[in-house]
């Protein structure tokens, strides 16, 4: 009986245990099906499966997907987002940034599934998503910021239209690492950001102010009568000039005087240096137009000119020496241990020829200089010049040379008495001009693709002024257009050309420039063509 009852107990716990592993694998089997719904979010519980079982389930963050994989990676699989049960201080100080893009960064983007991450920052929404759904919702809500404010429009894209600048490399685990040390980071780090950016964003936020506080009122004119504003002038239109002058900062007080005075002229010429505008006291039909247009468009631009900032990699003006060239504004700026040491007008290409924006190394200057005119030139302009008129080369001092033409020293040269050359595809390079008068344009677009600089032998003399082999009269020698004399650079320039329709100075003044390559409607289309953009 003994024997029995033992072997009854044995049949039974052996029945309990296949019944057990039976259930268990059931159990395990159900679990896989439900891992996102149940998984605990523990110091090292992000494994790759659950990453890509979360990009089943939320596939419009796919994009995301390999980013967030080298976060996880870096992290060694911990969380990033969860201190304990609690999202972390950075993860509610990461979203609130995010909700504030559009008004601060000028970026209107919105994440896929925002809806979901908005309920679990919400303390009334009872209704929570499994944790490693949040945990993993916020890794891609990073992604999804750093994405738009530290790289913006990616590479391939900025070849397409045109911006070949030196491309900005962006590691988000590296970032990321950055922001969690330091969190106000967040707010300004010039490591992560060209320091342009920050400006651009401080006159958004001005320039916000204004259109909430409807500060931004019209100029009220007879178009068909109207004549041009000049000092002395009264009446209820200088009132109302003078208020706008007010309000963007050209004019320290609003006297509300209806007369044209002294104050207001001053304030005149500082609105006309902001926007690139001849220097006189003189307001035409023009410039109350400009004045008239809306000020979402003024905001408009200063995104424009944010994003484009966010391409420039940081250390781009960090050299030691370099020059600046921005088209829209016909500026040059020749910077030398952190001090401008030049500055000055020029003229760029026309909308046939257009200024290529891109970057190179200035390796020489060329005194006197050949001009070797462009096959395209002799093609399209010279070889009819010539049919009409056999002495035509002659009297424009221009020569034949092994089968193309060229245009001999002297000061009617087409590049002037000196010009800076820096090797490139597009044959580009800076140069003197005769035509001086050109510089009296406000809008100077007249070039075959070239950069004519006015100021430019003061270029020369402010780039050799530490040579001791190029002393001033040796440089008045070569600049006399007998002989092309060259000069070696003893250290390379970095020269950027670029494209900026809104520019803010040391002073914190915004300069608005003409737009006269239309790119910002090109960059305005890829980035804002709807008004919401789901990234």
């Amino acid at each position: 009986m003994r024997n029995f009852t033992l072997s009854s107990v044995i049949i039974v716990i052996s029945f309990l245990m296949v019944s057990f592993k039976s259930s268990s694998k059931e159990i395990n089997a159900k679990n896989k099906t439900i891992a996102l719904e149940n998984v605990f979010v523990s110091k090292t519980s992000i494994a790759p499966e659950l990453i890509n079982e979360f990009y089943k389930k939320y596939p419009k963050l796919k994009k995301y997907q390999s980013d967030v994989l080298d976060l996880y990676k870096k992290k060694e699989y911990n969380s990033i987002w969860y201190d304990d049960k609690n999202i972390t201080e950075f993860g509610f100080l990461l979203y609130h940034k995010v909700q504030l893009l559009n008004d601060r960064d000028g970026i209107k983007a919105t994440m896929p599934y925002m809806d979901l991450v908005n309920d679990v920052f919400n303390e009334n929404v009872s209704n929570k998503l499994p944790q490693i759904d949040t945990e993993l919702l916020l890794s891609n809500m990073y992604v999804f910021y750093a994405s738009n404010v530290y790289s913006g429009v990616d590479p391939a894209t900025l070849k397409k239209i045109g911006w070949f600048l030196p491309a900005k490399s962006v590691s988000y685990t590296k970032i990321l690492d950055s922001l969690m040390v330091d969190p106000g980071r967040l707010n300004k780090d010039e490591n992560l950001l060209f320091a342009q950016y920050y400006k651009l964003k401080v006159v958004l936020k001005k320039y916000r102010t204004i259109e909430k506080n409807n500060l931004w009122t019209k100029i009220d004119i007879d178009s068909a009568n109207f004549k041009d504003i000049r000092p002395l002038d009264s009446g209820t239109v200088i009132k109302q000039i003078r208020e706008r002058l007010f309000v963007v900062g050209d004019l320290a007080q609003n006297s509300n005087r209806e007369v044209y005075d002294q104050e207001m002229m001053d304030a005149v010429l500082k609105y006309k240096k902001r926007y690139g505008l001849k220097l006189n006291y003189a307001l035409t039909l023009q410039h109350i137009n400009q004045m008239n247009e809306p000020i979402a468009k003024r905001i408009k631009t200063i995104m424009l000119n944010m994003e484009r900032c966010r391409w420039i990699p940081t250390d781009l003006v960090q050299a030691s020496e370099y020059i600046m060239v921005n088209i829209p504004s016909f500026k040059l700026v020749y910077v030398k241990n952190g001090k401008y040491e030049l500055v000055s007008d020029v003229f760029v290409g026309t909308r046939m020829t257009e200024t290529v924006i891109f970057s190179g190394n200035m390796d020489r200057i060329v005194f006197s200089p050949y001009w070797y005119v462009p096959q395209s030139i002799i093609k399209n302009e010279l070889k009819s010049e010539i049919a009409r008129d056999k002495n035509y080369l002659a009297d424009h001092n221009m020569e034949w040379n092994g089968g193309n033409v060229r245009q001999k020293p002297g000061p009617q040269n087409s590049l002037g008495l000196v010009k800076f050359m820096f090797p490139n595809p597009n044959d580009i390079y800076l140069h003197d001009t005769p035509a001086k008068s050109l510089f009296e344009f406000e809008k100077r677009t007249f070039s075959h693709g070239c950069i004519n600089v006015k100021e430019a032998k003061g270029l020369a003399l402010a780039i050799l002024k530490d040579d001791p082999d190029w002393p001033v009269d040796k440089i008045d020698q070569a600049m006399s257009g007998k002989k092309e004399t060259p000069c070696k650079l003893k250290t390379k320039i970095p020269i950027y050309i670029g494209y900026f329709t809104a520019w803010v100075n040391e002073d914190g003044e915004i300069g608005f420039y003409p737009d006269v390559y239309d790119r910002d409607q090109k960059l305005d289309k890829l980035l804002y063509s709807d008004s919401i953009v789901e990234q």
